[in-house]
């Protein structure tokens, strides 16, 4: 497991923060399409916490993206380098994810984050935020629609609706299995939406979820339960 050191010049404020998020979110690249579902290497990203000790894991799992298999995979652990603030949770997250990431033995692909990329209140979500500082192609896949407004997307898989702010379309509602709740897909870098929920259906052929999100979930809760940063400072 990767140690993480917090990047000199880190923004310590919500207005330094927000100043970050205003510089870097001209450079989101929306007019490339993206890989081609199916091909090459896809990875998942996740974070995991544990508040009483101040610790952060991060976790990037790589599947070959034809078969789904898990081909590497990587941990980064440290101290939570930003307060919690409701938009800015990347500025919590990104050092441990970059570890992680600079960490695993081979390229990883198409970049798939727990989270949002342009649906977020200031456009700029950690998939975008990742998306900008790698140069990689991003899409968030969220669990919940945040603070967007949607229409139930139709009850079959690959049924979808738009996620809404006023009359733009910030990403997707998609049903990726028949009848079950849908998960919320944005672009975050380099992707379009068509392209990033082909991927999100390619990616979930038996559950709700990714399979890039159930393994960097499942990894980095492991890693957190194993860590003693917090204990000894190292």
């Amino acid at each position: 497991m990767t140690t993480v050191r917090i990047p000199a010049g880190w923004p310590a404020t919500e207005e330094r923060a927000l100043a970050v998020q205003d510089e870097l979110r001209g450079r989101v690249v929306l007019d490339e399409p993206g890989p081609p579902p199916g091909t090459g290497r896809v990875t998942g990203v996740d974070v995991a916490y544990d508040d009483e000790r101040d610790v952060v894991v991060a976790a990037a799992v790589v599947l070959d993206a034809a078969t789904l298999d898990v081909v590497a995979e990587a941990t980064a652990v440290g101290r939570v380098p930003f307060p919690y603030v409701p938009g800015l949770l990347a500025f919590r997250e990104i050092p441990a994810v970059l570890a992680a990431l600079e960490a695993l033995p081979c390229a990883p692909g198409l970049v798939v984050c727990d989270g949002y990329g342009l649906a977020h209140p200031r456009r700029f979500g950690l998939a975008s935020h990742l998306g900008v500082l790698t140069g990689l192609p991003t899409i968030g896949v969220a669990k919940n629609p945040f603070v967007f407004a949607y229409q139930e997307p139709g009850t079959s898989r690959g049924s979808a609706s738009p996620l809404l702010a006023g009359e733009e379309e910030v990403g997707r509602a998609l049903r990726t299995q028949d009848g079950i709740k849908p998960v919320f897909v944005s672009v975050g870098h380099r992707v379009t939406l068509e392209t990033a929920c082909a991927h999100t259906l390619h990616l979930a052929p038996r559950f709700r979820l990714p399979e890039t999100t159930r393994h960097a979930d499942a990894l980095c809760r492991r890693a957190l339960r194993a860590t003693d940063v917090a204990g000894d400072g190292h």
